[in-house]
């Protein structure tokens, strides 16, 4: 058993548990949460070296041996996660303490922000699938007070939709649970694997597999993200830059974990259908992000693209497309976490998110342009930045596996990601200069630390691409061989 697997969950946890206590005294606020979160990234850190070293790592709580227990488990594809969470997280929290606010940050911000990263980081690492539902609802709850802060009254409107959404999509998560313990008398994953191996994938079982295939569908924003555009474009950029980076990727992790581990017996009913849905996805977050003239807008419609594409690499099933999409995900929570808070730096600067309205922003700002044109590229995936590979293995995978029409959507989704990302280059920070100093609404005095060390952050994942090569080799040969997991839990 290793006992740091636990480290993720409750250093968050906890500290948010103390961080309310000091409610008032927002310089310690700032210090603890941050020192938190990189004690969280160092953990992370050292859990990739042991599961690299030794294999899937296991934490069985209270000493009660699967499948009786509550399990933990750390293979290479959760690490990675939390790694990549882990940097997100203290780069959005470092953008948060010059812009969120006095206001916001006394209305115990930073206790639900360490949260929501509490139960992102416990969806990755659990074992259980009752105790998923729960790491769900965790970071969910946080996610409803954090979408309000502010108080416009847009925000409510988006947060309505977005809370109701979420409350049926849970219901129906619960009743995927029940229907499957109905079925195998069993919750944990491991357990759960080995039951439906042993009867067989029915028609029954294929049916509740679809449920929770809705289910993640929804948290994904996979074709079902009528609720997303709105949702992520109206809370703080800070807030609104982890919700782009890491929610809907905890409702990936679900589907790869799901159909890799449990439901890959029938590929041909359920893989088929989220191949269905990610090219339906890719197609229509391509009309918005190049049909739209907003900022905001744009932006978010570049985040239900990438739901999609990462998706063709579990769809293929072989290792060359499972690796791009591992790649594709860990690069795209970077860069949208990045792209969201470049955004709202230059919404904050100007006061509009209109196109029409913004024009070379290039020349008073330049640091800012250069970023957001290696993020713009990176998305497209222009080598050697970070999103080339991930492109380039995905695409690989769904030819090696003879679907085509799926690779070539891939790549007309990325048509239009360069369409829209170069549209906004060039409207908002190529051109005639129309803002000077003087007619800017704020500074981005503070706020180009973190997009600095996130944009460092995707060089290095791109640049140094073949030092991660071999932890995401690992990732993927583990996904593709579930009695690896299996082993580990129940051994």
């Amino acid at each position: 058993m290793n006992n740091w697997l636990i480290g993720p969950v409750i250093i968050p946890l906890m500290m948010g548990m103390v961080l309310i206590v000091f409610q008032q005294n927002l310089r310690l606020q700032r210090i603890l949460s941050l020192l938190a979160l990189l004690a969280t990234c160092l953990v992370s850190i050292l859990l990739i070296h042991q599961i690299n070293a030794g294999g899937i790592q296991t934490l069985q709580l209270g000493g009660w041996e699967a499948p009786y227990g509550i399990s933990f488990v750390g293979d290479m594809f959760s690490a990675l996660l939390l790694l990549a969470t882990s940097v997100v997280s203290i780069g959005c929290l470092l953008y948060a303490f010059p812009s969120i606010g006095r206001k916001q940050e006394k209305l115990y911000f930073y206790p639900l922000f360490l949260f929501l990263i509490t139960g992102v980081n416990g969806s990755f690492l659990t074992g259980d699938l009752f105790n998923l539902y729960v790491f769900f609802e965790v970071f969910l709850v946080a996610s409803y007070v954090l979408i309000t802060m502010g108080g416009a009254r847009q925000q409510f409107r988006e947060a309505l939709k977005y809370i109701f959404t979420n409350i049926i999509a849970s219901a129906f998560f619960l009743m995927g649970v029940a229907y499957l313990y109905s079925i195998t008398g069993t919750l944990n994953l491991a357990h759960l694997s080995i039951r439906i191996a042993e009867v067989g994938q029915d028609g029954l079982i294929t049916t509740v597999a679809l449920l929770f295939l809705i289910v993640f569908a929804l948290k994904a924003g996979l074709l079902l993200f009528f609720w997303l555009p709105g949702s992520y474009s109206v809370p703080p950029t800070a807030i609104a830059a982890i919700f782009a980076a890491l929610l809907t990727k905890v409702g990936i992790y679900a589907i790869f974990r799901m159909f890799t581990l449990i439901f890959y017996h029938e590929p041909q009913i359920t893989h088929l259908i989220i191949g269905i849905l990610a090219a339906a996805t890719m197609i229509l977050g391509g009309l918005g992000a190049v049909g739209f003239g907003d900022l905001k807008k744009i932006i978010t419609y570049n985040v239900i693209i990438s739901v999609g594409f990462i998706l063709l690499g579990l769809v293929s099933m072989t290792q060359e497309g499972m690796m791009g999409s591992i790649y594709y995900l860990l690069h795209d929570i970077l860069i949208k976490a990045l792209i969201f808070l470049i955004g709202g730096t230059v919404i904050y600067l100007t006061g509009t998110s209109r196109l029409q309205d913004i024009s070379g922003l290039i020349r008073l700002h330049p640091h800012l342009g250069w970023m957001f044109l290696i993020a713009a590229l990176s998305m497209v995936g222009i080598p050697p930045l970070s999103g080339f590979l991930g492109k380039v293995f995905t695409i690989q995978g769904t030819f090696e596996s003879g679907d085509y029409w799926l690779g070539g959507i891939g790549l007309a989704a990325s048509l239009f990601i360069l369409y829209s990302m170069i549209k906004l280059f060039m409207s908002v920070f190529w051109g005639e200069t129309i803002l000077s100093v003087d007619d800017e609404k704020g500074t981005t005095q503070g706020l180009l630390l973190p997009i600095a060390l996130l944009t460092i952050a995707s060089l290095a994942l791109g640049l140094g691409a073949e030092g991660a090569a071999g932890y995401v080799a690992q990732a993927a040969q583990e996904l593709l061989d579930p009695n690896r997991y299996i082993h580990a839990v129940m051994d």
